[in-house]
């Protein structure tokens, strides 16, 4: 097999802390193909320059937007930095394909600029919907919004092929982004199982008499870990419950703001804030709890979403609670209590309710462990993904200028 160079770009997350961006470097990487990937810097990856596994990782510096104006400020940087950065790439090898995944959908415009001068191939790795994004976030659909959907159709039109995180992001760029049906191909991000395996728990987690439930993920405005918090203090002084006890594993926008909620509503007994964690930590962590949280509140952004947290959850055999989120129920099957009413009360309730039914929490448990062992298999999404840039690289312009769009 040819020896291709892809770039790719990101921009709110530093690499390798993005597993799905990281999982995928490594698969192109494996595959014999040579890797850069553009990044922010942050979570404890400073390093301007480095070479990971043999994967080149170009870090920029990015100062994380609370506001629609920083926002603007903030997508506008980071598009300055990849355009110089990509040059940069290029300076030390040619670049046949510059894959950008989203957010934001400005990113087509670094790879604009490379397939006018050079015939550079564009693939687009699509994470998140922007334009319902910014209506969970500020709850209007105005000229910004307008905006993100034009963006968001210029990035679909450009790209030679689109990578979909699930069935739903799939139908969306064909109906929504006008793209043939064959250049779009569904890969889930899979934890690998090797990584994501139960170990001894964290002893000072273990307390007798005590129930420990969890969140892991990044905390924005739009995850809803805010529902957890109030949901917790409403166990503890409400229901008179002090044997449940929560920690919230992950780091992002809102965390200050929730550790701030969390004292103002005494509960320094009940609830811990780990920060970041990775490697054999975060799992001793994860291998305590009794319970997963998922406190995604239901809109039209989360209810299309694959979330990590679901397959985390399940690959490790944990039963977990969510409120009525479309995608992810569906694939949660029934590893998950699903919640009709979306409400600090109703999460407590649902919390409760599995953590006096230990028989339950150990049969759902079980469920969503088959469905991980059966379904969640990361090196056949890594074939998948692999041969999407087959296809793309087999792929030619006929004599009449249409693509021909090789069999899927």
């Amino acid at each position: 097999m040819e020896r291709h160079h892809i770039l790719i770009l990101v921009e709110n997350l530093p690499v390798p802390f993005d597993r799905r961006v990281w999982q995928e470097a490594q698969a192109l990487n494996e595959a014999g193909h040579t890797v850069s990937v553009i990044c922010p810097k942050g979570k404890g990856y400073d390093k301007s320059y480095e070479v990971i596994g043999g994967i080149h990782i170009y870090r920029h510096p990015l100062q994380e937007a609370r506001s629609t104006a920083g926002y603007l400020r903030e997508y506008c940087t980071a598009l300055a930095c990849q355009i110089y950065l990509s040059f940069r790439v290029r300076r030390r090898q040619r670049i046949d394909v510059i894959q950008a995944c989203n957010p934001p959908d400005l990113m087509f415009l670094v790879a604009l600029v490379h397939k006018l001068l050079f015939g550079t191939y564009f693939v687009f790795d699509h994470h998140d919907l922007s334009p319902e994004l910014y209506v969970s976030k500020f709850g209007r659909m105005d000229f910004l919004y307008r905006a993100l959907c034009f963006l968001e159709r210029q990035t679909f039109r450009m790209a030679d092929a689109s990578i979909a995180t699930n069935e739903t992001f799939r139908d969306i760029a064909v109906a929504r982004g006008g793209m043939h049906p064959n250049q779009v191909i569904v890969v889930k991000s899979y934890p690998e199982p090797a990584k994501f395996q139960r170990i001894a728990a964290d002893p000072s987690l273990v307390v007798p008499g005590k129930h420990l439930v969890g969140y892991i993920g990044i905390m924005g405005e739009q995850d809803g870990v805010d529902t957890l918090v109030r949901a917790m203090a409403e166990i503890l002084y409400a229901r008179k419950r002090d044997d449940v006890h929560c920690i919230i594993i992950g780091d992002g926008p809102e965390l200050k703001r929730l550790q701030t909620m969390a004292a103002a509503l005494d509960l320094g007994r009940s609830v811990h804030f780990t920060g970041y964690l990775s490697g054999p930590s975060l799992m001793a962590h994860l291998s305590a709890l009794d319970l997963g949280v998922i406190p995604d509140p239901p809109n039209d952004f989360n209810d299309k979403l694959s979330m990590n947290k679901v397959f985390e959850y399940m690959m490790l055999g944990l039963p977990f609670v969510q409120f009525n989120l479309r995608q992810a129920t569906r694939e949660a099957g029934s590893a998950a209590l699903v919640l009709a009413e979306h409400s600090p009360r109703a999460l407590a309730d649902g919390i409760l309710e599995l953590i006096d039914d230990p028989e339950r929490r150990k049969d759902m448990g079980l469920a969503g462990r088959a469905i991980a062992e059966r379904e969640f298999q990361w090196p056949a999404e890594a074939r998948q993904y692999v041969g999407a840039y087959q296809n793309l690289f087999r792929s030619r312009l006929s004599l009449n200028g249409q693509r021909h769009y090789p069999a899927s």
